[in-house]
């Protein structure tokens, strides 16, 4: 029983580490998004120019919430 107990604790630990560890890409995933949004932001107009991107689109972009991944919907 001793043996099946300790698979059991392993197993426990071996699913928070995983869970530790997918919860710390999501905060590191929405901070680079936060980022990316605030460096968005920053350019110029001829930058955005280049891009393809209109100032409207920036600034649809700017407002949504860091948590709003369009990558994982």
């Amino acid at each position: 029983m001793k043996g099946q107990h300790d698979y059991a604790l392993a197993e426990q630990s071996a699913e928070h580490g995983h869970s530790l560890s997918a919860l710390l890409h999501k905060f590191s995933r929405w901070y680079e998004l936060h980022r990316e949004r605030e460096l968005l932001a920053g350019l110029s107009d001829e930058a955005l120019k280049d891009i393809g991107v209109s100032r409207a689109d920036v600034e649809h972009e700017a407002v949504r919430p860091f948590w709003d991944d369009p990558i994982h919907k």
